[in-house]
């Protein structure tokens, strides 16, 4: 199997449906068939030849090349293989993944690893509103895998998060952690007005070199320790480096609720 380089030829004049565009989908196909694949153009289908030049890769992993701000859907049920953006993604970036590695070399749009189930993306710049999170009308958020962020997090990130692992090391909007079922969280900044609104279980670590970040009032002092606990959650976070890579060394205090939702979340602070 050999990988594909996609290059934008120019910005288009409507947004781009990249649904179907994956390593595994592409795999097999001549240089014919990638050019013919139909591509969501407004409320048009046009033939991917239509915006992208195409050129072999030097392996098995699938580029995309260009401002690709534009394109939605970059990743959409991804099921294996490695795909990297050389440049921004539009929304829905890695949504619905179950397998594989999606590397954005940027920056990406509202709802990106949005019911993710496992495999890895990785946003080298900021990701918008409701990241982590659950398709609109849907009641289950991100399922599995890692979602890593280099920069900042919009609002409602991890929104009814079930499962998996979710870092971000810049700052995060409102509602971070909102309804959280299960799951990890971790923040490197600050986060917004209501942390852990309704959040029912999961761990959420707050690791801000700055002042501590007050707990919501409807979290309470946790009373049994956990340093069993934390000492395999740390070492598991300190992996990504960063603000988390001396997180094994410090010192913690621990919240539970939210209690207005009946809820046994985590609140982990770090001192």
């Amino acid at each position: 199997m050999s990988g594909w380089r996609l290059i934008l030829r120019q910005p288009p004049a409507l947004r781009l449906d990249l649904t179907g565009l994956t390593p595994t989908a592409l795999a097999a196909l001549t240089a014919a068939d990638v050019e013919r694949l139909p591509i969501g153009h407004g409320n048009r289908t046009l033939p991917l030849g239509e915006f992208f030049s195409l050129q072999p890769g030097a392996d098995d992993t699938l580029r995309l090349e260009g401002d690709l701000s534009c394109c939605d859907r970059v990743g959409w049920q991804m099921a294996g293989g490695q795909l990297v953006v050389d440049g921004s993604v539009g929304h829905y970036a890695g949504a619905g993944m179950t397998s594989g590695t999606l590397h954005v070399r940027g920056h990406a749009g509202l709802l990106a690893a949005c019911e993710m189930a496992g495999g890895r993306l990785t946003v080298d710049g900021d990701v918008g509103d409701f990241a982590a999170s659950t398709l609109p009308g849907s009641m289950d958020g991100m399922r599995g895998g890692t979602l890593v962020v280099a920069g900042n997090a919009g609002a409602r990130f991890g929104d009814r998060m079930r499962r998996g692992t979710a870092v971000v090391f810049g700052h995060a909007g409102d509602f971070l952690a909102s309804r959280m079922v299960a799951g990890t969280i971790a923040l490197g900044g600050t986060a917004g007005a209501h942390l852990g609104y309704g959040m029912r279980r999961g761990s959420l670590v707050l690791a801000s070199d700055g002042p501590p970040m007050p707990p919501p009032p409807t979290f309470v002092p946790a009373v049994a320790d956990a340093l069993v606990f934390w000492q395999l959650l740390s070492r598991d976070l300190a992996r990504h480096g960063g603000p988390f890579a001396q997180l094994p060394k410090r010192r913690i205090e621990r919240h539970l609720g939210d209690l207005a939702a009946g809820g046994k979340g985590e609140l982990i602070t770090v001192c």
